[in-house]
């Protein structure tokens, strides 16, 4: 596996070696004793799998308690995936990382505990998979305004028309507004 350093340092960019031939292709996806060592020491407790639509944007999430670090990835077509840095004491603090992770190139994105995330949907469907290193505390979630202007994401709207959103994700929280750690 590669491990490509973002703009951010934390958020790491997992890319796996890819064996193919006429039959098809394996890979190796996940491995404990590597992954703690190059993005630290790290225990995965829960695993989900979703399901969304060309122009779907989920998020931008993030829980204020149980918070969560996730290794994210697609299984099946496209998506734009953002980490925005919530933490108050990093020097990164407000910045962003956008990944185009695809069934195609087969990478894999970690984002720590303490950032914002979610991903919008650039192919026809899209399946993603992702590790959470804490249980999921609806509770404590909270939901950042996908287009921040402080923020300045560049989605890749497909034709430019805007994201079809959850109502949690129309009602998102300013930045200057939401909790940060």
């Amino acid at each position: 596996m590669k491990f490509i350093n973002t703009s951010i340092p934390d958020v790491i960019i997992i890319e796996p070696q890819v064996f193919g031939d006429e039959r098809g292709f394996f890979s190796e996806t996940f491995r404990q004793s590597l992954f703690n060592d190059r993005c630290g020491e790290t225990t995965f407790v829960q695993e989900n799998h979703s399901k969304s639509s060309q122009g779907i944007l989920r998020g931008l999430h993030y829980q204020t308690e149980n918070t969560q670090g996730k290794l994210v990835r697609v299984v099946d077509g496209c998506v734009f995936d953002v980490a925005v840095d919530m933490r108050k004491n990093s020097d990164t603090f407000g910045q962003w990382v956008g990944v185009e992770l695809s069934s195609e190139n087969k990478r894999q994105l970690w984002v720590p505990e303490g950032f914002a995330h979610g991903f919008y949907v650039m192919s026809k469907s899209a399946e993603f998979v992702y590790k959470c290193t804490n249980y999921y505390n609806p509770k404590a979630e909270v939901s950042l305004q996908w287009d921040e202007p402080s923020l300045d994401i560049t989605w890749p709207l497909v034709n430019g028309v805007p994201p079809k959103l959850s109502d949690k994700d129309q009602n998102g929280l300013c930045f200057t507004e939401a909790p940060k750690f």
